[in-house]
């Protein structure tokens, strides 16, 4: 599917589009600006993650990226089980996704047919994806 992505990070604003192919065999993801100019490709399969880009500097974490993605997807009780497994909590909603640390919310993530909104409080970045997630 299509996205359109906005993002802020590290103080900086980006606004980008996406091709996205995510499926049980893995993640492949193209960002393109306004233009068309390809900004980075990222491709997850067999629990290796692979981004190249020519804009985005060496300390953004493709791992991020794919762990957001899920976060935001995949189903709300397999989740649970791999948040569980790391000493961290889901509260899932229709809507809404809130991922603790003990009590502490870390991640918060809210949800409708055309947007999704995430938003790191452990490592001060958001952003908001726009789509039909119907």
């Amino acid at each position: 599917m299509a996205q359109r992505i906005s993002a802020s990070w590290q103080g900086r604003n980006y606004f980008l589009n996406a091709w996205i192919k995510a499926d049980k065999a893995g993640m492949d993801m193209t960002l393109l600006n306004e233009l068309g100019a390809q900004m980075g490709e990222l491709s997850y399969h067999n629990g290796l993650v692979s981004f190249s880009s020519p804009v985005f500097p060496a300390s953004l974490k493709p791992e991020y990226i794919v762990a957001d993605f899920q976060l935001c997807f995949y189903s709300a009780p397999a989740l649970r089980q791999a948040l569980e497994n790391c000493g961290l909590s889901l509260e899932s909603t229709e809507n809404s996704r809130r991922i603790l640390e003990g009590k502490t919310v870390i991640i918060e993530i809210e949800k409708s047919p055309n947007t999704v909104r995430l938003i790191n409080h452990l490592r001060g970045y958001t952003y908001t994806l726009e789509g039909n997630f119907e």
